[in-house]
């Protein structure tokens, strides 16, 4: 069982050096003009000592804070304190309780602030951060008063979403129109999604490199290869068993046996009002895993890139667990902020 080990920044009672550098002149030399006693909200220091000092350049005065503090009362340990609780569900109210349970007084409005704060920061932070696979899933959560879908981008490198909107993935121009700007910000080569056939003209589109979630497709050719089992003539039974060493070894000429089969398969009879044979249905299947089958082993040829978008849909799990205790967001960025910090494994 794996064991994750989260430490909080350390809170200093005094600074240990001094400045380096003047925050109005980027001056070198200073003097220290006098000291305080600071209260703070802590859950183990409540009071700090901050200098002062004066510039000798540009004569200006300012305070030096000790590690992990600013001029906020909280400091930076308590706010990740606050924002872990609520990224590991529960509400606003309740990590209020449990800090006020610590002797830190602390309001749930407060906390609020701070998650918008942020995951604001991050959104800042991750802007134009290069990044090389992301991970693409539709959602629908709930508690947010919508019914039109949710697509999540996620960095498959952090496991971290970085980008959230109102797209519905069924529509490839409207996914493509989303996603063009995220790829040329970012330098985005490489993505992993389900087996809709949006996401494979978007990635024609866009020249992007394609890796389909394997989990999805074994999932429904398992379900078509069971159906079929049982209504498929009995001399033709060999070649799902063959599709399914396949799917299980993804070999890089897989294609060409997938078509070698199909060649094989008697042609369509029946016409295109009537019901599919049994052997009309598994050519379909063949022909569509021949199609599809480069998007299957891109991972073969790309380093690190998973061969599941599961980290896309845990963080996605996580936003929908999220999503069922906030109240009070009366914005979509206010909202997009929250649950893109929910989605985060960690603050």
């Amino acid at each position: 069982m794996a064991i994750v080990v989260l430490k909080l920044p350390d809170v200093k009672r005094k600074t240990e050096t001094r400045p380096k550098r003047c925050p109005y002149c980027a001056g070198e030399t200073f003097q220290r003009w006098g000291q305080v006693n600071k209260p703070v909200k802590d859950i183990r220091v409540r009071n700090i000592k901050v200098y002062r000092y004066r510039c000798c350049h540009c004569h200006r005065t300012f305070r030096h804070y000790p590690a992990g503090t600013t001029r906020a009362d909280q400091t930076e340990r308590l706010r990740l304190f606050g924002m872990l609780l609520w990224t590991l569900g529960l509400s606003h109210r309740a990590s209020s309780l449990i800090l006020s349970g610590l002797k830190v007084s602390v309001s749930h409005e407060t906390i609020w602030r701070d998650v918008q704060d942020h995951a604001q920061h991050m959104q800042h932070r991750k802007h134009w951060q290069p990044i090389r696979a992301v991970g693409l899933d539709g959602a629908y959560i709930l508690g947010w008063g919508a019914t039109q879908p949710v697509l999540v981008a996620i960095d498959l490198g952090t496991g971290a979403p970085f980008a959230l909107g109102y797209v519905d993935e069924y529509d490839p121009a409207a996914v493509r129109r989303w996603l063009e700007p995220l790829v040329q910000r970012h330098g985005i080569t490489v993505m992993v999604t389900d087996d809709l056939a949006s996401y494979k003209v978007v990635a024609e589109k866009l020249q992007l490199g394609h890796q389909i979630c394997q989990f999805h497709v074994r999932r429904w050719v398992g379900k078509a290869l069971r159906h079929l089992q049982d209504t498929l003539p009995e001399e033709w039974r060999w070649v799902l068993e063959e599709v399914r060493q396949l799917l299980t070894v993804l070999p890089p000429a897989g294609s060409k046996r997938l078509y070698a089969l199909w060649k094989q398969l008697p042609g369509r009879r029946s016409k295109r009002d009537q019901p599919r044979s049994a052997l009309e249905q598994l050519r379909d299947l063949l022909l569509r895993l021949c199609q599809d089958w480069p998007h299957y082993c891109t991972f073969q040829s790309e380093p690190a890139l998973p061969w599941t978008n599961n980290a896309t849909e845990r963080a996605i799990g996580r936003m929908k667990m999220r999503a069922r205790t906030v109240r009070g967001y009366k914005s979509w960025p206010g909202m997009q902020a929250g649950l893109l910090l929910a989605g985060s494994a960690l603050p």
